[in-house]
């Protein structure tokens, strides 16, 4: 549990059509003591993370209007947020996902469904390293 302790008051952002997966991160996040931003999808994230400035932020592939590799290119193309560490979440667990992911900018994939082992130890990992960075 003290992978848990260490994550408390981080912000994380979770972009994500899915009201299940959004729900699951934000039960799994809240219990480590994070502070969680839901979003429903690219413009409603793009709206919240100025006023939230998330210190990691996960992104589902697949949403409407806006997918999250073009919500991954935008939000690395601010500068106040090209050194945010984004997280593309997606049910496909190909090759050739992977690799657009990293091509928009993108720092870690996490295949869905995760656990919660997985998503704090990703948390963790990124926003960790960014605090002693």
């Amino acid at each position: 549990m003290s992978e848990a302790n260490n994550l408390a008051g981080i912000k994380v952002m979770v972009i994500d059509d899915s009201n299940t997966i959004r729900r699951s991160a934000e039960i799994f996040l809240l219990q480590a003591g994070c502070e969680v931003v839901l979003a429903e999808d690219g413009f409603d994230a793009l709206a919240k993370i100025s006023d939230h400035r998330p210190a990691v932020i996960f992104v589902d592939i697949m949403m409407p209007r806006l997918d999250g590799y073009q919500t991954c290119s935008l939000i690395k193309k601010n500068p106040k947020f090209k050194t945010t560490p984004v997280i593309m979440l997606s049910s496909k667990d190909g090759l050739f996902d992977r690799a657009r992911g990293r091509m928009v900018g993108s720092d870690e994939y996490l295949t869905k469904p995760f656990t919660k082992e997985s998503l704090l130890k990703t948390v963790g990992k990124h926003a960790l390293n960014r605090t002693t960075a």
